[in-house]
């Protein structure tokens, strides 16, 4: 049975008028719900996870001063939401449903985090909405744990998975392969092992043909046993942060082909949500809920 991460304090409060929004981690699950997609049984609600966990990828010293709510008036405007002690147990939680989810994506083939994606969160600070980085972390727990030897993060946000691509520069077991938009923040890109900048306005036929031509290829030279999906939907065009070209339907089918590969070649996945910022939330949640249906449609 597809598992899912969800927890209510994913939903967070936070100032009006703010441009992230939160309400879709509250708004996805009772879609999800109403429509059949899923059951109560597919969600399960992470905990806290060991903080020795979140060291093996986080300097200590940046971990202490974030618990502490010590951090840098210029550290906290780096990562963009006022900083709270129920921000950073919402950032825990979080990194806990990764975890859990790849002990259940190892049994079942597949899991899903209705949050996640914190791909900006580097070794040592945070940035954009990204405090602790948990795929990051959940990739760093497989292997020390010896449940995963080489793993492929295949991040497909419109923003390049920056803190990813530094927390792995120096760890051959994990391959970091990012497509994003050249525009797009960050504007000072980090060096993934795989980058593939797309132009503005890349088009459905443009995008898809250059992930069915890579992918293959990739996963023919990583080999990896295990793999992370970020599966932002800020791809769209419709995106106020993105800079693509991308219809519902095209990124859809983004998600079909990652999700097909990952299943016929019996790669175990785990999936974060990623990013979103279209100006309509129907369009959010349409968006997001696709990848779900299109776990279920595959793996059920």
């Amino acid at each position: 049975m597809l598992k899912i991460a969800y927890h209510p304090i994913y939903k967070h409060p936070l100032p009006k008028g703010h441009r992230f929004p939160m309400e879709k981690y509250e708004l996805l699950p009772r879609q999800l719900l109403h429509e059949g997609t899923c059951i109560p049984d597919n969600f399960f609600e992470p905990t806290l996870p060991e903080v020795s966990d979140i060291l093996a990828v986080h300097d200590a010293n940046y971990y202490q001063e974030l618990t502490e709510m010590t951090l840098k008036p210029s550290a906290t405007r780096k990562i963009g939401f006022p900083l709270s002690k129920e921000l950073v147990q919402r950032e825990h939680i979080i990194a806990d449903g990764t975890i859990k989810g790849c002990l259940s994506a190892l049994k079942h083939g597949i899991a899903m985090n209705i949050a996640g994606g914190t791909h900006h969160a580097y070794s040592n600070r945070g940035e954009a909405f990204c405090m602790l980085n948990d795929q990051a972390i959940g990739a760093r727990y497989l292997l020390r744990n010896n449940l995963a030897e080489h793993i492929l993060i295949v991040d497909l946000d419109v923003h390049q998975g920056n803190g990813t691509a530094e927390i792995f520069q120096d760890d051959g077991s994990v391959f970091t392969f990012s497509m994003h938009g050249r525009g797009n923040y960050p504007f000072k890109k980090e060096t993934s092992d795989l980058d593939i900048p797309l132009e503005k306005g890349t088009s459905d036929a443009t995008y898809l043909s250059l992930l069915k031509e890579t992918l293959p290829l990739l996963l023919d030279k990583v080999r990896p046993d295990f793999i992370f999906y970020l599966c932002g939907v800020d791809i769209l065009s419709t995106d106020k942060l993105g800079t693509l070209g991308m219809s519902i339907e095209g990124c859809k089918e983004r998600d079909r082909f990652v999700l097909q590969s990952c299943f016929e070649l019996g790669i175990p996945v785990q999936c974060s949500m990623g990013g979103g910022y279209s100006p309509e939330i129907k369009t959010i949640i349409e968006a997001h809920a696709n990848t779900f249906r299109t776990a279920q449609d595959i793996y059920a």
